[in-house]
């Protein structure tokens, strides 16, 4: 392989080839190499390890996390799956809210195979709506606020009677069948329209744009390195999240169905397809990059809102003390232990530079947050919509958060905190989006260990 290549094995086991640059490398002999090559050392923008990153979650964060969203504070979330995409007319022409994939398509001499997609399609996207009656009693008693002054996000109309709470653990997210030209097209708005790219700058591996050549690759990343570090930071953050829902997908695919059972599990050949740095031409580490930093983000925020937390006031309101009081003690134990993470990002070098550009700047990024937030409307899949709402609104209370750290820092100690406030609906999105990407990086093990011995 080289002398300049290497190998760190961490407690995880997992093998990280050393080095940088893919001119003239011959091929790694496993395919956990050719997926993970890149995805090793120090992250781009930021002086934290991927080794450290693994030890801390994996063995520290993930389990204690899992315990926390499985509470009921946590797992039921309140959605308009209902809202009309605002931007073109072409989605959810089936007619049934649960229709996940693309519109059913009419009698042709294909028809059955069409008709039997869709229903499948149907079946794995639909979101199961059932509450206890005990469940639905309580959720009329929890107190709803309403703070978007300062928001990343396009608000939820959660006042609609079209929004309804769902329970997250009945929907896990995982393989739906949504993808082809209907998926494409959502990531493809999220990518040329709202990621500060000009057109004539062309996305490696874009499934709607015609084959590209390595001068186009070069070109994108040299343009990508030339942007300020905010606007570095919000590809990135898209493209982790792209990166970490495409994890969650291959680690929870239908492997087999039967009139019994479903039986889900890790996809080796759909993961690597997303992720292999020969398959992908080497896309796929860099995505794997991109999540990390986004959990570094989120890592981040968590880190810098323990106050509001940490307020007496301050309850994890079910109408259950006992529990809410426990819960509130598990989530300062979670809190003090992110904390204790040696090598958070630095947030500061953020709209560092002269404050009339940096204020411009700031909303520019909101504005642009704000209306991704708003493409979730038109993802055809409902449980793809449901996890990609959430999932935004998570990530956009992060960024929220980074940037109200003077209003964080003069919270009064009780009462009603009015310049800084959390919603119910943001705490729970910020918790389990964080949830999400933890996951992620808890399977990026998994699929390490799986495809040690593949070549």
């Amino acid at each position: 392989m080289g002398r300049r290549w290497g190998f760190l094995i961490g407690f995880v086991g997992a093998v990280w080839l050393l080095g940088s640059g893919r001119g003239g490398q011959q091929s790694p002999e496993t395919a956990a190499q050719r997926c993970f090559c890149q995805v090793s050392g120090y992250l781009d923008d930021c002086t934290c390890d991927v080794e450290t990153i693994d030890r801390f979650n994996n063995y520290r964060l993930f389990p204690r996390l899992q315990k926390l969203l499985e509470s009921d504070y946590f797992r039921y979330y309140k959605v308009n799956l209902k809202r009309p995409c605002p931007f073109w007319n072409d989605i959810n022409q089936c007619g049934r809210r649960d229709c996940a994939v693309k519109p059913c398509q009419s009698y042709s001499e294909v028809a059955n195979n069409l008709i039997e997609e869709c229903e499948q399609a149907e079946r794995l996207g639909a979101v199961d709506e059932s509450l206890s009656e005990e469940t639905q009693k309580a959720v009329l008693q929890w107190t709803k606020h309403d703070d978007s002054s300062d928001s990343f996000c396009e608000a939820d109309d959660i006042q609609s009677p079209d929004a309804e709470y769902v329970d997250l653990l009945l929907n896990p997210e995982r393989y739906t069948g949504y993808k082809g030209p209907d998926a494409w097209k959502i990531w493809n708005v999220i990518y040329e329209e709202n990621c500060f790219k000009p057109q004539t700058i062309k996305r490696p591996l874009n499934p709607l744009a015609s084959s590209q050549g390595k001068s186009e690759e070069n070109t994108f990343y040299s343009w990508l390195e030339g942007l300020c570090v905010e606007k570095r930071a919000f590809y990135r953050l898209i493209s982790g999240l792209h990166a970490s829902i495409n994890v969650h997908l291959s680690a929870r695919y239908l492997l087999q169905e039967t009139w019994l059972e479903k039986k889900w599990g890790h996809n080796i050949t759909e993961f690597q397809q997303r992720f292999d740095g020969i398959l992908t031409e080497g896309e796929g580490p860099r995505r794997l990059k991109n999540l990390y930093f986004l959990y570094l983000i989120e890592l981040r925020a968590l880190s810098k809102v323990v106050p509001f937390f940490e307020r007496p006031d301050f309850q994890l309101f079910t109408g259950n003390k006992v529990q809410d009081a426990e819960n509130k003690m598990l989530l300062l134990e979670i809190l003090h232990e992110i904390k204790s993470f040696p090598l958070h990002f630095d947030e500061n070098s953020f709209f560092a530079g002269d404050k009339k550009e940096a204020n411009k700047l700031k909303e520019d990024f909101r504005l642009h947050f704000r209306n991704i937030s708003r493409i979730m409307d038109c993802v055809g899949c409902f449980k793809c919509r449901l996890w990609g709402k959430l999932q935004i609104q998570g990530l956009g209370t992060a960024l929220k958060i980074l940037f109200s750290e003077k209003l964080i820092a003069n919270m009064p100690e009780s009462g009603p905190s009015y310049e800084f406030h959390l919603t119910r609906q943001e705490i729970v999105s910020l918790f389990n989006a964080f949830g999400r990407i933890s996951t992620s990086v808890k399977e990026l093990e998994n699929f390490r260990n799986l495809l040690q011995n593949i070549h």
